[in-house]
């Protein structure tokens, strides 16, 4: 009886290390891709392995050694991805580009990499890692927003096209979680706040709101729902951690006036919580 195999981009932190320990624990051949992929855990039937989803290089160089040591892939996680959060207006096109690269385009090598063997071997499954934001929409947060809600189109439409082929494609929507994207988003205001901004105190707002936020969700909670949704018989289109979670993008999809109406609110009150703190130092 062969091995499960799964590929799982973003290995080394968060959601995608998480689930690499957890497939691993199953019994799955893991195949972890990375940058850093010395921080790729060394646990048994884990293979780190070097990969940037942004250069098509990478790409086939991480395949080429994967094919080198299996025939097949059963499941794809691409679970790699960030924030690059700022004023819609502020942002450099150049870090929505290497935003995107990422989120996005990193998916597309993935997948058309894997796809054929998937095809050859009629079978395969590929979760990609959206958010619920890519249904809802936050200040600052309109580029990442944007390229989950690409995502998300694009793994829809996979899924038509591939299920004749005995492939199925779905989405998992994490919402808040603990790992180091909060961090990484604070990194990502100072990179895209300027000093003259008229959006300095929209800014000063959402860090403020995002500091004090208490996610409920661990990576590896998010993980058991990767393997839910890489194990599932029939698996559903969309995968959700929580009732909440699933609640924000129902609202936002169905209810927009009422989600922009929440927005605003939460908008106005971040700026006034914002300029009091200003006044007061």
């Amino acid at each position: 009886m062969k091995q499960n195999v799964v590929v799982i981009t973003g290995a080394s932190s968060g959601m995608g290390k998480a689930a690499a320990e957890l497939f691993a624990t199953k019994g799955w051949l893991v195949f972890g891709g990375a940058r850093h992929s010395e921080n790729i855990p060394t646990i048994n039937n884990i293979q780190a392995l070097h990969l940037d989803v942004t250069s098509e290089e990478s790409v086939e160089n991480f395949m080429n050694l994967i094919w080198e040591r299996t025939d097949h892939v059963d499941v794809l996680i691409n679970a790699v991805g960030y924030g690059e959060y700022g004023p819609i207006e502020e942002v450099p096109l150049s870090a929505i580009k290497t935003e995107f690269s990422t989120n996005f385009f990193g998916a597309i090598r993935m997948t058309q990499a894997i796809l054929p063997s998937m095809r050859t071997n009629k079978s395969g499954r590929i979760i990609n890692v959206s958010s619920g934001i890519g249904t809802s929409y936050m200040p600052t947060g309109g580029y990442y927003a944007a390229s989950k809600a690409a995502l998300q189109i694009w793994s829809d439409t996979l899924n038509i096209e591939v299920q004749p082929f005995g492939i199925q494609s779905t989405i998992v929507s994490p919402g808040a979680t603990k790992t180091d994207f909060i961090s990484k988003m604070f990194a990502s205001f100072e990179r895209n706040t300027h000093p003259t901004s008229v959006y300095t105190s929209l800014m000063a707002g959402v860090a403020n709101m995002s500091k004090d936020y208490k996610a409920s969700a661990t990576a590896e909670d998010l993980a058991s729902v990767f393997y839910r949704a890489a194990t599932a018989l029939r698996p559903k289109m969309r995968y959700y951690k929580s009732v909440s979670d699933r609640m924000n993008v129902y609202i936002a999809r169905n209810h927009p006036l009422i989600w922009k109406c929440l927005m605003s609110r939460v908008t106005k009150r971040m700026m006034r919580v914002s300029a009091d703190n200003n006044e007061e130092s």
